[in-house]
């Protein structure tokens, strides 16, 4: 409203050239009944022909009117547009609104158009009912008060419905669109939710944002009676009382004339105008109303600026929509690799659903940055009087000014944990107390479904236990989301640049010579070299699965997060470069590692194993669990491989032999290792599906 009082002129000029329009309308009814009762009925077929003649000739200068109207129009929509693409270009270069370009290149013609729309169906109810309403008046005042009281009612219920139907139809899009965006974060990492086991963790969070859809529609569908029954009070209801009081009419001085010039108003010009004005402004008017508080915040009118500048802050999201993802669906890279430290937020929602189109609008920050910059990474808290995990000087150390520290929690710690997917399943883990120290490096074996990816995801914070507790360095799991990275068996690797991918877990992007060494140690620099540099833009189909997991390896490493989860996250690795990896995880300073082994190798490397198997477990070093654990023994001597086997390791078909299961030392079970990777002899003790499934 204010910017409508800002332009009176222009409000002038369109007033002026409706009421011309309208004239085309007064004429429609006028002199149709002048022609039937001057003319046709009483014999007179030239008088009446020449009174539609005048009707013709209204229509002509209506559409003159009309012409000019649009330009009007176009005068006073346009500096809505100027006013709004002012506002996001200023708003995307003060505050980097990476919305801003969404909203220049959509939503302000949404806003453009819809308002254009507004103003001309609003306009033509006015006028046109002004003019059938002088029409009837002026054929005889019973007419006026047939017509009068229901086209009065029916606008006065739509008018009493607008703002609640329109605040529903704002529920509804708001609801729309967290669904679409919700699908938009979950279809392209439905992957990676199935490997990470969080099928039914999405399904929920997705099921609730459908129901909230299904609520807003129900709701907005009730109020969308209201303005039916507004459209047959005020719109048809006057036809209807016209034809039953016909002989009324007639009997009281009304002509047959004035009565069909009264129902040509009717259904030729107020019906219309009415229906036009009940689904604009029901369905426009509450379109117009979101796209306006997104694109001109609380505060920022988009009439006149003020002479000061001020700063601009979305209301709902940026302008381009939610900046920040769907509201309550996890994103399916914080099912796999941890929450990027310090800020808390879901990495999937701030990156991969805008990966590729980071490549022509460019990343909001560098991924890379030069070495000179110097490591300002936000890290971790960590305990009072010792030094964050990482700095120089290696592993926590005290201080020599503070007073003699507490010993360290440690790296994760579970208390009686039992978890069963089912309350009529028998538990995964069953009252599972374990300790690990910080530093300390951890192998989980066991046969498929014994609990070791649940494992995992309990650490990880994806799983909540029946009974028990999770705390990972002092912390209950939930509110150490930047403590402990996962990496899931299937590595997600989205488009755009290398860099982007490894600086995926840090929020403030990563050194380049630190990048260079992580992927040194890791075992990427072969593949970086490859596809030409950290800048090269990766895709991902084009990569094979030991490759996307080097660079989620990779990332992990780079993370802050002191505990690695490797979740069979080397499986489609050689055995060198898996030993490669984990050594490089195992040096990081103050970094905790825990496997879930896929080769009997792992297993010894590590200072600790646990053998899981339901409640009979076991846990020490390679050593004393041999010595313990008969189902260890089992497992070692199918993953020993034999002596003689029948192909020659690392042969061209890509498979190593191994021993099957219960089949120690023959050579002919081979497992794949290489590009058959769907091969799976009964020896390989992969977890044989998602984790939904395990158990």
């Amino acid at each position: 409203m204010r910017f409508l009082r800002a332009r009176p002129r222009v409000l002038l000029r369109l007033a002026g050239w409706s009421v011309l329009e309208a004239g085309q309308t007064f004429l429609l009814g006028y002199a149709l009944a002048r022609a039937l009762d001057e003319g046709f009925l009483a014999g007179r077929a030239d008088v009446g022909l020449g009174w539609l003649a005048v009707a013709g000739a209204g229509t002509l200068v209506g559409a003159y009117g009309t012409g000019r109207v649009y330009r009007a129009v176009a005068a006073l929509v346009e500096p809505l547009r100027d006013r709004l693409v002012t506002r996001v270009v200023e708003r995307g270069v003060r505050d980097g609104d990476g919305g801003a370009l969404s909203g220049l290149t959509q939503q302000v013609e949404i806003a453009r158009d819809t308002f254009a729309g507004l103003v001309m169906v609003s306009r033509s109810f006015l006028f046109t009912s002004a003019g059938a309403l002088v029409g009837l008046l002026s054929l005889g005042p019973p007419l006026l008060l047939v017509v009068l009281p229901p086209l009065a009612a029916g606008v006065g219920l739509f008018v009493a419905t607008l703002r609640p139907l329109a605040r529903r139809q704002e529920e509804f899009l708001a609801a729309d669109e967290a669904l679409a965006g919700g699908l938009g974060v979950v279809c392209p990492g439905l992957r990676d939710v199935t490997a990470a086991g969080a099928e039914e963790r999405i399904a929920g969070d997705l099921g609730a944002l459908v129901d909230a859809e299904s609520r807003a529609a129900r709701s907005l569908a009730r109020w969308g009676v209201a303005r039916v029954a507004c459209l047959a009070i005020g719109g048809h209801l006057p036809v209807v009382l016209l034809l039953a009081g016909a002989p009324w009419l007639l009997a009281h001085g009304t002509t047959p004339g004035a009565l069909v010039g009264a129902l040509a108003y009717v259904t030729q010009s107020l019906l219309p105008a009415l229906g036009n004005l009940i689904h604009g402004l029901g369905t426009s008017g509450s379109r117009l109303t979101v796209v306006l508080r997104r694109l001109a915040p609380a505060g920022e009118p988009t009439g006149p600026a003020p002479s000061h500048g001020g700063g601009a802050t979305a209301v709902g999201g940026a302008a381009g929509g939610r900046a920040a993802g769907a509201p309550g669906v996890p994103s399916p890279e914080r099912s796999q690799e941890g929450s990027r430290a310090g800020d808390g937020t879901s990495p999937a929602v701030a990156k991969p659903g805008v990966g590729q189109a980071r490549r022509s609008a460019g990343p909001a920050r560098p991924a890379v940055t030069p070495a000179s910059a110097g490591d300002r990474r936000p890290r971790p808290p960590h305990p009072p009087g010792t030094r964050p995990p990482g700095e120089a000087g290696g592993a926590a150390r005290p201080t020599t000014d503070a007073p003699p520290p507490r010993p360290s929690p440690p790296a994760f710690s579970l208390a009686s944990v039992t978890f069963a997917y089912g309350p009529a399943s028998a538990p995964v883990v069953d009252d599972l107390s374990l300790d690990l120290p910080a530093g300390g490096h951890l192998a989980v074996v066991g046969p498929s479904g014994s609990g070791k990816s649940t494992l995992a995801a309990l650490l990880a914070g994806l799983l909540e236990p029946g009974r028990g507790t999770v705390r990972v360095h002092g912390r209950p799991v939930a509110e150490a989301t930047a403590w402990r990275v996962l990496v899931p068996q299937e590595a997600y690797v989205f488009g755009g640049t290398l860099a982007e991918n490894l600086a995926y877990l840090r929020a403030d992007g990563v050194p380049e010579a630190e990048m260079l060494a992580a992927a040194e140690a890791v075992g990427l620099t072969p593949l970086l070299d490859r596809l030409g540099g950290p800048e090269a833009v990766v895709e991902p189909a084009a990569l094979s699965a030991g490759e996307r997991q080097l660079i989620a390896l990779t990332r992990a490493h780079l993370a802050h997060a002191p505990l690695a989860l490797l979740d069979e996250a080397t499986c489609h690795l050689d055995p060198e470069a898996e030993e490669r990896a984990e050594r490089a995880f195992t040096e990081r300073p103050g970094g905790t590692l825990l496997v879930v082994a896929h080769r009997i190798s792992s297993a010894r490397r590590a200072e600790r194993v646990l053998v899981m198997d339901g409640p009979r477990t076991a846990y020490g070093t390679h050593a004393e669990v041999l010595r313990r654990s008969a189902l260890y023994r089992a497992l070692v001597g199918r993953w020993e491989p034999p002596s003689q086997p029948a192909l020659p390791l690392r042969d061209a078909d890509g498979v190593d032999a191994v021993a099957g299961a219960g089949l120690a030392g023959d050579g002919r079970h081979v497992v794949a290792h290489g590009p058959v990777g769907q091969v799976q002899a009964p020896g390989d003790l992969r977890d044989g599906g998602a984790l939904g499934r395990e158990g």
